[in-house]
């Protein structure tokens, strides 16, 4: 299985709207992170969906190893 790119080593704080869909890049590619472009098209790596049930501040990964993909859980500090 292949790596993805990491973004960046820290989260991307972002307020999302209630009931908005949004697509978390992945492959770590996509040039509007921490959402999907399309980049990872030929690669084998899917957008992941995210929706809230209401408007909040969200922590997306940014290092694209987190175990609660999309959002942060600390991964980037090990490294």
């Amino acid at each position: 299985m292949a790596e993805p790119k990491i973004a960046q080593k820290a989260p991307y704080k972002i307020d999302v709207e209630e009931g908005k869909k949004y697509f978390w890049c992945s492959c770590g590619q996509s040039a509007k992170q921490p959402f999907c472009d399309g980049s990872h098209s030929m690669t084998e790596f899917k957008p992941i969906p995210f929706s809230s049930d209401s408007a909040k501040t969200v922590f997306f990964c940014g290092c694209k190893k987190s175990g609660s993909n999309p959002l942060c859980d600390g991964t980037h500090k090990n490294f």
